[in-house]
């Protein structure tokens, strides 16, 4: 006699059988290319969008170009943090610094490995910002990248990234800001007042 649970068995056995057999022939992904965006416009869309949502943009050829425009800036005996070994302004910074020494931090000045031109993001990991907080906790942030490193859409640029290669990474995009409270437009509320780009 045939119990209740060999029944059910045999009809399961029996229903994936039936599906192995009848499965869809295999075929091969569609190329979808629609992601893709015009390498040509990049650096104008990275430069028109950033500036749209509160972002400063600066084409240059040199970094002594960079270092001039951030020392007009830079009101004197305010703290400059520089992690651009080419742009000698104020200090460095050490991977093992309490992000509380941060607090004071006026300007800080990192160089992004990549930009992207629809949304005016550039991507920084540890590597560049050797402690986490530092882009968000000083007043004013200042990023340089590269003008061949600029790529049209987010999906090119994940295309690039090595995630697993870093332990923290982010796209940043513009100064921070929030219209929550009371709708009043609010900078610097969850990270810096301004962010000047420089394409070099």
């Amino acid at each position: 006699m045939v119990s209740e649970k060999q029944k059910v068995m045999s009809s399961r056995e029996n229903i994936l059988a039936l599906v192995k057999q009848n499965q869809p022939e295999n075929k091969s992904l569609p190329v979808v290319d629609q992601f893709h965006g015009n390498i040509e416009t990049a650096v104008d869309t990275f430069r028109s969008v950033l500036v749209s949502i509160g972002g400063e943009v600066h084409l240059v050829r040199t970094v002594d170009e960079v270092r001039v425009i951030l020392e007009e800036k830079t009101p004197p005996g305010k703290r400059v943090i520089s992690l651009v070994e080419s742009i000698s302004l104020g200090d460095t910074l050490d991977e093992q610094a309490d992000p509380h020494s941060l607090e004071n931090v006026y300007l800080a000045i990192l160089k992004s490995p990549l930009g992207v031109g629809e949304n005016g993001a550039v991507w920084v990991t540890s590597r560049e910002t050797k402690v986490s907080a530092l882009p968000f906790i000083c007043e004013h942030l200042a990023v340089v990248v590269s003008r061949d490193k600029i790529v049209p859409t987010l999906h090119e640029a994940y295309e690039q990234l090595e995630i697993s290669d870093h332990d923290y990474g982010v796209f940043i995009a513009g100064p921070s800001k929030t219209a929550d409270i009371e709708q009043s437009l609010v900078l610097g509320a969850h990270g810096s007042k301004s962010m000047t780009v420089f394409i070099l």
